[in-house]
């Protein structure tokens, strides 16, 4: 197996620091809102990548965070009136309610930066005694990047060259640092704002102290594979190897992985350019199904293009799928079981073809799309070479193989039951009476419980259409 490791810029051979097992840490996001289409494609590669492993028998131990005390939050909970922790928590399970509709799986661990205080400012003590971090006057704490001879070495930068990295709004304290290459550890608090008592003074930790923190308390000081998007990369990446390595004396992660961005019809997103999405808003006319089989469709090192069109074109390719699964479940209804044949067998050889295609596109660097090719191969051969003369073995088999593959990718393959055309009808004849009679809240009611079961509504001049999603 080849995992591209962005500290060699090559691909390497993926050999695990602990036979059978793996420790894979992956940056969550900051919870200050619904997490954005882009927070999305992070979650789902790595998902990937941690279903794949599991598949190959490794014992995965998946850490991913959540940023919970941060200016984005602080300032968001000045604006309600209330606690930052009452919007981290909020928001932290409006998350987890998208990567269940994405169909992430939760993380063996999820810790919260505000949990892992005492870790932080133990670290940070560390670096002071070993002379890697320094206080300034006003109590900030700041690492002293030149003191950590690798430094760079993850975004092949020279040290000379850089620029240190901000977060958007800048902290108290920064101009009292001895290099403008040095990052904060630890910062005073502002009228406020959430904070921890420390001997340096009262204050919260910088952005990059918790993931090394949390890393080493939950998979400990080395890890097989620490991942996040290519934004990540410099400076906050490259800063937690500093903090790590300066602290542990040892290599903090054996592979880097990173995915690139992606991009709304070949624009950046950004809220100025009004072509900023969140996960919830694109859930309301998509299936959150058809958005991971889109997120897997490229390479995840190759930059993504979400348009309506490209996206689909994704639902037409997993509305294959499906159908595919529907042929084989409509012939296996009511069939006893014959015996299979020889013909058969020689059928299932060839069918193994497309698992040794699909398992040769996840080895080389985790190319799902070359691995979704191969399942297209699969569902044309099941299409093909399945009818009502089949024996159930067989049919089960080959059911089984295409079930098998799409789980890996995260792909729920089978339709859930939903309802049927004559229940739709009378929902909304229901719906329409609603709405003579002035009943405007038991409509939108009825909207929303069929957009819940994956039907959308259109109110057109011919009357009221529907679709399934």
């Amino acid at each position: 197996m080849k995992i591209y490791n962005t500290l060699s810029k090559s691909k390497e051979e993926f050999l695990p620091l602990e036979e059978g097992k793996v420790k894979m840490y992956v940056c969550g996001p900051t919870v200050y809102n619904f997490i954005h289409i882009g927070n999305a494609r992070p979650m789902i590669v790595f998902d990937t990548v941690r279903r794949y492993l599991e598949y190959k028998g490794f014992e995965v131990n998946y850490v991913s965070n959540f940023t919970d005390v941060d200016d984005k939050i602080i300032k968001k909970a000045l604006e309600e009136g209330v606690d930052s922790s009452v919007i981290s928590k909020r928001y932290i399970e409006e998350c987890k309610k998208d990567m269940e509709g994405l169909n992430v799986k939760p993380a063996t661990k999820n810790p919260l930066a505000t949990e892992e205080i005492d870790g932080m400012l133990e670290m940070i003590q560390t670096l002071m005694d070993t002379g890697h971090a320094y206080k300034a006057v006003d109590g900030t704490v700041y690492f002293k990047t030149r003191s950590f001879p690798g430094y760079g070495k993850l975004s092949h930068k020279k040290l000379d060259d850089l620029q240190a990295g901000h977060r958007e709004i800048k902290v108290v304290g920064e101009e009292t640092k001895e290099d403008d290459l040095d990052f904060v550890l630890w910062k005073p608090k502002k009228e406020g704002e959430p904070y921890w008592d420390s001997k340096w003074c009262k204050g919260r930790p910088g952005w990059h102290i918790e993931c090394s923190v949390m890393a080493k308390k939950y998979l400990g000081e080395q890890i097989d594979i620490h991942a996040g998007g290519e934004d990540l990369i410099f400076p906050h990446h490259e800063n937690e190897i500093a903090q790590s390595e300066a602290t542990n004396g040892k290599e903090f992660a054996k592979y880097w992985m990173h995915n690139a961005f992606l991009n709304i019809d070949n624009k950046k997103m950004s809220k100025s350019a009004g072509n900023f999405f969140t996960v919830r808003e694109i859930s309301e006319k998509y299936d959150l199904q058809v958005i991971r089989f889109f997120m897997l469709s490229a390479h995840y090192r190759s930059p993504l293009n979400f348009s309506a069109e490209l996206v689909e074109a994704s639902k037409n390719g997993l509305e294959r799928i499906l159908t595919a699964v529907d042929h084989l479940n409509h012939l296996l209804e009511g069939k006893e079981e014959p015996e299979i044949t020889e013909k058969e067998k020689e059928l299932l050889v060839s069918a193994k073809e497309y698992g040794s295609k699909f398992e040769m596109a996840m080895e080389d660097d985790f190319n799902t799309a070359d691995a979704i090719s191969a399942v297209f191969e699969l569902v044309k051969f099941i299409n093909t070479n399945s009818d009502g003369g089949n024996s159930v073995f067989y049919l089960q088999k080959l059911k089984a193989m295409l079930l098998q593959y799409c789980d890996i990718l995260g792909i729920i393959a089978e339709r859930e039951k939903g309802l049927l055309a004559e229940d739709v009808e009378a929902l909304i004849a229901e719906r329409q009476q609603a709405r003579k009679e002035k009943n405007f809240a038991r409509a939108d009611e009825i909207r929303k419980e069929l957009l819940e079961q994956g039907i959308v509504l259109e109110d057109t001049r011919e009357g009221v259409k529907w679709k399934r999603a």
